[in-house]
């Protein structure tokens, strides 16, 4: 599996708690922390949850 970069680019202040402990089991803890994590669908679901709190990039 390809790696995936992960970044926290808006604030989680005023999402859901569900939303919030989705972006601590990714890893990220505030707003730019960049992450690597390997791109497994369950990551990339946690991803697709939070696409507009996160960017993210394939790395090979």
């Amino acid at each position: 599996m390809a790696k995936v970069r992960i970044t926290q680019v808006k604030s989680k202040i005023g999402s859901t708690k569900r939303q919030k402990a989705t972006l601590e089991a990714l890893g990220l803890r505030k707003v730019r922390h960049t992450i690597e994590q390997e791109g497994t669908p369950e990551i990339m679901g946690m991803i697709n949850k939070v696409n507009h709190l996160v960017s993210f990039e394939e790395i090979k």
